[in-house]
């Protein structure tokens, strides 16, 4: 059994954490923390995990994760880089689901998080962990920076045709929206029910920080730097991310676009045909 610990288990990530990792056969959850609801019953919170947690959430400076042998980081941007080290040197796996270590160029990461990084000498080491790049390092990665939710849906989308060579790579564009619980678990104004119900908007237009993380995934698809026209929406849902993708595509490669296009994937790479990357005619879409 893998002894699996969480940073932060009462957000939206982490409890989407806790749902996958409670049904794994393979996983033994032996600590969740929280600061604000510490010592409460993780099934009082969340009681769709009746029946699959016996677990109460507690305190982070007194849990003894350096036990585990993964820890999950489902915290804010800044906590991982601060609290990672002594586990990574203490020999634990760690995956921060925020940004802290997604980001290769560490002062375009603070410039576009307000803030000093704290252990920039991990950021090399992390692995991007979007399995469909990456699938093999992350198998044995000390430490996984795990994508976005915009960079995950922009990149899959891209990704076999930047592989293929098959589009222009200075005028790409990527129109997506997000529902609100993509902003977290926390009051905000815009993302009150009387805000965001029946409402519609693009927001950070002049540049949304996961801006960088695509720019810098395309470009190592491509093999080249890529120019990336990205504009986020918020829609009235509570989960999910829509992207509607363009680009120009080649001239010299039409035909070949033509045919990967007509054969609803199956011409295109592997990286295209993962499980979570299926092609419109799929089974999974009907």
């Amino acid at each position: 059994m893998i002894r699996v610990g969480i940073v932060g288990g009462t957000g939206y990530t982490g409890v989407e954490l806790l749902r996958l990792l409670a049904r794994h056969p393979e996983v033994q959850i032996a600590s969740i923390t929280s600061r604000g609801d510490a010592g409460t019953d993780v099934t009082q919170m969340f009681p769709n995990l009746r029946g699959r947690l016996r677990l109460r959430f507690e305190d982070p400076a007194t849990a003894n994760l350096k036990s585990c042998d993964v820890v999950f980081f489902a915290t804010p941007n800044g906590v991982a880089m601060e609290q990672a080290p002594p586990l990574l040197d203490a020999g634990v796996r760690v995956i921060d689901l925020a940004a802290d270590y997604r980001i290769s160029d560490v002062a375009d990461w603070s410039r576009w998080y307000g803030m000093q990084h704290a252990s920039p000498e991990w950021v090399g080491k992390a692995v991007y962990g979007l399995p469909e790049m990456n699938r093999a390092a992350i198998r044995n990665a000390r430490l996984v920076a795990n994508p976005g939710c915009y960079p995950t849906a922009v990149q899959l989308g891209f990704m076999p045709l930047l592989e293929q060579g098959l589009v222009e790579l200075d005028h790409l564009v990527a129109d997506a929206k997000s529902g609100v619980s993509g902003a977290g678990r926390k009051a905000e104004v815009a993302t009150l029910f009387a805000e965001a119900s029946d409402n519609f908007k693009a927001y950070a237009v002049p540049g949304h920080r996961h801006l960088p993380e695509i720019r810098q995934g395309l470009s190592a698809m491509a093999g080249e730097p890529v120019g990336l026209t990205f504009v986020p929406h918020l829609t009235p849902m509570i989960r999910g991310i829509h992207a509607t993708l363009y680009a120009r595509i080649r001239m010299l490669s039409f035909s070949r676009a033509y045919t990967a296009c007509s054969m609803n994937g199956s011409g295109l790479p592997q990286s295209a045909r993962s499980p979570a990357a299926a092609s419109p005619g799929s089974p999974s879409h009907g």
